[in-house]
């Protein structure tokens, strides 16, 4: 009985122990939490901001006038640099003489780039059009000819006859490009047409299964493959319009290639001011060569003036210009490391001179006067002290000169010149800054500061700016740069896990642009729910150098910037101790989500939890002209594995250790499902768990089903990294933009 007794005691000596840790419950997020942060996307938090950006409008007499959006409404303002005068004009004009009232147009700065659907090649006359310069006719297509239609009268002509089907005039649907659009140049009188006749006959087809009651409907359209032994090819065509006639310039067909990406570009087209004499590049389909040529409209007749080639891939950031009175070309560069501008005589191709010099690159011809041989353009990282990716503005003689800084502050900046180019509008702003707006003269001195953006309204919301981050890459003297995002109620006795909303690039980066901005997608939202977020710019993104943008050129899979954002990660929880980096994840969309599936692959002790959105994870099941660019040209191995393999995420997968969501539209037409199915056919097969979602019928954003991914995403943060409960089907509603209050 004693011993009976005894272990009695220490049964229950025992569960005393247990009842504390018994006792503690999961952590749960409410409606309420979640309410929080969707009042951080940008439907809400955008109309916040006013007087942040204007549309510069000149008169004859070197005034301008803007509208701008205010608090309370708009104003009208009239700048009279002159005078170093602003005025807000009054309700009757009196005040502001030369300026129409009735205008309503407000707002500017950058545009941005935009997207590519499939589909195209067939159109008709109710369909997209290319106006010409003069307004008089529209080129449009219709069964993969030509047309031309007169907008006065509708009178419609046929310009070619032997257009067929994968074999048309102006297509704009090779890979992930598509639409119905007309790919062409005018010449500058309305005269001519520059387009090519696209040969995709014998190429591979890509199929999607639209999902519907009933039997389904199959979508397929020609999608060149890396390594495929026929792609899309190109021959170039001059028509004169009134003439009705075709001439095929003399040389063999050519790749569906550009200088200034990754698909053809019209800016790889530069007529003369006459329309006799038609520039033009070709791009090899490695992009390690590029030719430049001028063709005679009438004749034919093509002559190469020069060829530039690169050892891993060229491009064109800020395309190239034809002087044509001069006979020279204006000519983008990255030979010297740094993205530059040269001088080349167009006749001898002969180099003249180089034009822009020091480090950081040119990034945007702005303006060329061509009278007076006056360059405008922008570059990154050339004004000591900043952030290297932010864009300032200068001005240099073709000729000779000094590089003259026009826009010194602190900050990204973008300029509206005047038509003489005495006087610029510089707007400018920073992550963390407000957007600054002022009047410079031709010297950037400024003259008259012109708007300061109102955030009152945002800030009130207790809205925080995102930190920039400056930290070491992998080899430990690299500078990266980025941004960390962290809750509004943030507390430093806290810790916080990391998710790193990573983009690899090559083709840009995991910032984006650096100006100011109320919402980054759902990175203030993700953080306000308990998390510090980051996005880094690792080496082998764009912005650079050349050597930073080549970092990982051929090993795509591999590096990936993976090490940098790894690097990167364990230096910002030094800095900071509220990070816990034991509770480490990432997550991206498409180039995005190639990267998190290969981080849980080849990280899989430090990376926790990952979310794979519609990853190209193996660059054989991607258009071919994005992984020949970056990857290089596949070549087979005497093993029978090709230089592709070690790139692809599925040959990674049995080392999964961690939580991974993977999800995809599955009318997906840029980057096709079978990519991410490849993985979940590797999981499977290597019986690990993992999470899958497919989103039915949507495309690579994931259009109306977009707001229910970013819940599912929002939960699995917070399940499996942080470790609560999200709220039972929380809905992320349509958001009604907030009205500015008067």
């Amino acid at each position: 009985m004693k011993r009976l007794a005894s272990l009695f005691v220490l049964a229950l000596s025992s569960l005393s122990a247990l009842a504390p840790a018994a006792a503690q419950t999961t952590q749960r997020l409410t409606p309420a939490d979640y309410d929080r942060a969707v009042r951080l996307l940008g439907p809400s938090v955008t109309p916040l901001v006013s007087r942040n950006a204007i549309t510069a409008n000149w008169l004859s007499d070197d005034r301008l006038w803007y509208r701008l959006r205010t608090n309370g409404g708009s104003e009208l303002v009239l700048v009279d640099p002159a005078r170093k005068t602003r005025t807000v004009c009054d309700a009757t004009g009196s005040n502001c003489p030369g300026v129409p009232l009735n205008d309503s147009s407000t707002g500017g700065g950058r545009g941005g780039r935009g997207g590519r659907g499939g589909g195209g090649g067939r159109g008709n006359a109710a369909g997209p059009v290319a106006i010409s310069p003069d307004g008089k006719r529209a080129a449009f297509i219709r069964d993969w000819n030509l047309w031309v239609r007169d907008m006065a009268t509708g009178q419609e002509k046929q310009l070619t006859t032997d257009g067929a089907k994968d074999f048309g005039y102006a297509t704009d649907n090779a890979g992930w490009a598509g639409s119905d659009r007309p790919i062409l140049l005018w010449s500058p009188d309305s005269k001519k047409i520059a387009t090519s006749q696209q040969d995709e006959r014998k190429v591979g087809d890509m199929f999607l299964v639209e999902m519907k009651v009933g039997h389904p409907s199959l979508k397929a359209w020609k999608y060149p493959l890396p390594g495929d032994s026929v792609v899309a090819m190109l021959q170039r065509v001059i028509i004169d319009v009134d003439a009705g006639t075709v001439t095929r310039l003399p040389l063999p067909p050519e790749f569906h290639r550009a200088t200034i990406g990754d698909n053809i570009s019209m800016a790889d087209y530069n007529w003369s001011p006459d329309g006799s004499k038609l520039a033009l590049v070709s791009t090899s389909r490695d992009h390690k060569d590029a030719i430049l040529r001028v063709a005679d409209a009438k004749t034919g007749a093509v002559r190469t003036v020069f060829e530039e080639k690169a050892p891993t891939q060229f491009e064109s950031r800020t395309g190239w210009r034809v002087l044509w009175p001069t006979n020279e070309v204006l000519w983008y560069s990255q030979r010297d490391n740094w993205g530059q501008l040269y001088l080349y005589d167009l006749n001898t191709g002969a180099l003249k001179r180089k034009v822009t010099t020091g480090d950081g690159p040119v990034t945007q011809i702005a303006r060329l006067d061509e009278k007076t041989r006056t360059l405008w353009y922008a570059a990154n990282g050339r004004e000591k002290g900043q952030d290297p990716y932010f864009a300032h503005y200068y001005r240099i003689g073709l000729d000779a000169g000094i590089q003259v800084s026009l826009t010194p502050d602190d900050g990204d900046h973008n300029i509206q010149l005047s038509p003489d180019g005495k006087y610029l509008v510089d707007t400018y702003s920073r992550p963390d800054a407000a957007p600054v707006i002022a009047l410079r003269d031709a010297d950037g001195k400024l003259l008259l500061p012109l708007e300061k953006a109102d955030i009152s309204q945002l800030v009130a919301t207790g809205w925080k700016p995102p930190i920039p981050i400056k930290v070491k890459a992998a080899d430990g003297t690299t500078d990266l740069y980025g941004l960390l995002f962290r809750p509004t109620n943030f507390d430093p006795t806290k810790k916080y896990p990391i998710i790193n909303n990573a983009y690899p690039g090559p083709q840009t980066g995991s910032v984006g642009s650096r100006q100011f901005a109320a919402a980054h997608g759902d990175k203030e939202a993700l953080a306000e729910l308990g998390f510090v977020v980051v996005s880094i710019d690792g080496r082998g993104t764009p912005g650079r150098s050349k050597a930073f943008h080549d970092a990982y050129y051929g090993a795509m899979g591999r590096d990936n910037t993976l090490p940098d954002q790894v690097a990167a990660m364990k230096a910002l929880a030094q800095q900071y101790p509220w990070i816990d980096i034991d509770r480490a994840a990432m997550w991206g969309h498409s180039g995005g989500g190639f990267i998190t599936a290969d981080a849980m692959f080849r990280y899989p002790d430090f990376f926790k939890v990952g979310i794979a959105e519609s990853g190209n994870h193996d660059q054989r099941e991607y258009e071919d002209d994005w992984g020949e660019r970056y990857q290089g040209l596949l070549t087979k191995n005497a093993d029978g594995t090709d230089s592709y393999d070690p790139e692809a995420n599925q040959n990674m997968a049995k080392n999964l250790k961690g939580h991974l969501l993977l999800a995809h539209g599955t009318m997906d037409n840029n980057v096709p499902p079978y990519n991410t199915l490849l993985v979940v056919d590797a999981l499977i097969k290597a019986n690990k768990n993992f999470d899958l979602i497919m989103l039915p019928n949507q495309p690579h954003g994931y259009g109306n089903m977009s707001n229910y991914m970013m819940r599912r995403r929002w939960d699995y943060f917070v399940k499996y990294l942080m470790g609560a409960e999200p709220p039972a089907d929380y809905e992320i509603k349509n958001q009604t933009p907030r009205p500015p209050t008067p």
